[in-house]
C-alpha cells in the first residue's frame, strides 16, 4: 500500500531542533522515487475532483511537495515564505511554534480575489504555522479549498486551531 511506502521512510531524528523533540525527517521520502511520487499522486487524485486555481506551498518543504503538485495538476504554484525572501510587497502574519515564535509572507498580488487556493505542507503539527497561511491566502482575496498535509503528528492537535470549515487532508500519520 502507498501509504505504508511513505510511512517506512520517515525516519526520526532525536532532539531536533531543540532537545525532547522528536522530528519526522520527510527527506528520506523526497529521496526514495517511489515514496516521493506516491505522495504527490496521492495528493493529487485526493483533489482532483475540486476546482483549484492555484496551489501554496509553505517554506521550505511545502515547496517540494507543492510545486510537484502543481506540476501534476496543471496549476500555477504559490510560495509562502518566511520574512525577507519574497522580492515585491507582501503580506505578513506572525504565529507560534511548538518551539518559538515565526512569520510568513506572501506577496499581495499572489492571488486575484476570488480564486480558489489548495495550501500544501510536510506536515501538520501544532497547527500554528497551517493557520498562518490559511490567514494570509485569505487575507489577499483567496478562497482556500483545503490544506494537506503529508504527515499528521495527530497527538499535537494541530487541527484544533485550524477553521471549522478548512478540508484538511493527510496522507499519513503519527
Amino acid at each position: 500500500m502507498a501509504t505504508e511506502v511513505i510511512k517506512s521512510k520517515i525516519r526520526d531524528v532525536p532532539d531536533f531542533p531543540r532537545e525532547g523533540i522528536i522530528f519526522k525527517d520527510i527527506t528520506t521520502v523526497l529521496r526514495d522515487p517511489k515514496a516521493f511520487s506516491h505522495a504527490v499522486d496521492m495528493l493529487a487524485d485526493h483533489f482532483k475532483k475540486h476546482k483549484i486555481d492555484y496551489i501554496a506551498g509553505i517554506e521550505a518543504r511545502g515547496f517540494i511537495f507543492g510545486s510537484a503538485l502543481a506540476y501534476k495538476m496543471g496549476k500555477g504554484f504559490i510560495p509562502i515564505r518566511k520574512p525577507g525572501k519574497l522580492p515585491a510587497k507582501t503580506e505578513r502574519v506572525s504565529y507560534e511554534l511548538e518551539y518559538g515564535n515565526d512569520s510568513l509572507e506572501i506577496h499581495t498580488d499572489a492571488v486575484e480575489p476570488g480564486k480558489n487556493v489548495l495550501i500544501v505542507d510536510d506536515l501538520l503539527a501544532t497547527g500554528g504555522t497551517a493557520e498562518a497561511a490559511i490567514k494570509l491566502v485569505k487575507k489577499i482575496g483567496g478562497v482556500i479549498v483545503g490544506i494537506a498535509f503529508v504527515v499528521e503528528l495527530e497527538f499535537l492537535k494541530g487541527r484544533e486551531k485550524l477553521p471549522d470549515d478548512c478540508k484538511i487532508t493527510r496522507l499519513i500519520s503519527f
